[in-house]
């Protein structure tokens, strides 16, 4: 064996060793959901629902928070009969004072918070000339304030107990500026800034902060999305794009991904191929990238001149021949399946 070939197998050998001790780290830290307290923004419906499925199902005890009481009544009946036991609670999550008593609800009944999902969100589409100054205030509250407003209450419990699991769900929208989305991404990119900040000052208390950032997902939530400018060119792009096979990934393998990521208290996670290219391209080639956001703004919708062009449209009611049931179907059954109607 010449030098080249000893310095290649030892090279081997010390890569093998690192990702064994790697692993063998990560296993240290792994947990089962059973009988832990699992706390779900957004959980009514979409990704949040069916991570509220799969926790109730290893037999947590799961409190789902959301807005809505008619979503949040269809919730419990589905979550109702799981493994688990189920509470749901009726929280706005961009007010602080909603937090602190939804809190101390779970508190009361279960008298503890391990896992604190930060998964509520909302979904402004549209070119920025369109967007105002409240688009961007609901967006930073929903996926700044919000996830924040969580933290700062469940992480005094969870010190105190010297453990947990914090999950924020951001986006490859936080990694990566998507045109027509801007409020989207900058509370996003805010959001991931937050997980990260967090993630090395609580780890000390035993607390494990993981952030997420999932490409494209057949949730669903199309429909609930809200649209600015020409409303259904805008939605068929939107809905089109988050309906392919291939280029988007089910809510049921990406809500397997994310709590295999919480159990093992990973620091963070990019969810399908497409969106691990695109931030490794835009961390690399950043001018690059930059041209290829203006090419892909190019060939989306342009500002409108109609005056309704500012009024905020949903999703449902934006369907047109653009957004054809043969392409989207996918996420239409998505949309039944996860209490997004």
């Amino acid at each position: 064996m010449n030098n080249q070939q000893r310095f290649a197998a030892g090279a081997a050998l010390g890569f093998g060793a690192t990702l064994a001790a790697a692993r063998l780290a990560r296993s240290r830290h792994a947990i089962s959901f059973e009988n832990r307290v699992v706390v779900i923004t957004g959980g009514s419906r979409g990704l949040g629902l069916v991570l509220a499925r799969m926790c109730a199902n290893e037999g947590a005890k799961v409190a789902v928070l959301a807005r809505d009481l008619d979503e949040l009544e269809r919730a419990h009946e589905d979550l109702d009969g799981r493994r688990g036991d189920v509470m749901t609670v009726r929280c706005d999550i961009r007010r602080r004072a909603d937090v602190r008593a939804a809190i101390d609800q779970v508190m009361d009944r279960w008298h503890s918070v391990d896992v604190l999902v930060n998964n509520a969100g909302v979904i402004q589409v549209g070119p920025f000339d369109h967007m105002d100054h409240e688009d961007f205030e609901n967006a930073m509250a929903t996926h700044f304030w919000g996830p924040l407003n969580l933290m700062l209450e469940v992480a005094p419990i969870m010190q105190h107990r010297g453990f947990g699991r914090i999950v924020n769900i951001a986006s490859i929208g936080g990694k990566i500026a998507v045109p027509h989305l801007t409020p989207y991404s900058a509370s996003k990119f805010a959001l991931v800034g937050l997980s990260d900040g967090v993630r090395a000052e609580l780890d000390r208390y035993g607390i494990r902060v993981t952030t997420v950032a999932p490409g494209l997902m057949r949730t669903g939530s199309p429909i609930n999305a809200t649209f600015k400018g020409r409303h259904e060119a805008e939605y068929a792009w939107f809905k089109v794009s988050s309906s392919i096979p291939g280029l988007t990934i089910s809510a049921e393998r990406a809500a397997r991904k994310i709590l295999e990521s919480a159990r093992y208290g990973d620091p963070e996670l990019t969810i399908t191929p497409q969106a691990k290219v695109a931030a490794a391209a835009n961390a690399v080639l950043p001018g690059l990238f930059a041209r290829v956001m203006m090419v892909v703004d190019r060939l989306l919708p342009g500002p409108s001149s109609r005056a309704a062009a500012n009024r905020v449209q949903r999703g449902r009611d934006s369907e047109s021949r653009w957004t054809p049931r043969v392409v989207t179907a996918l996420t239409d059954r998505a949309a039944v399946a996860n209490n997004e109607l």
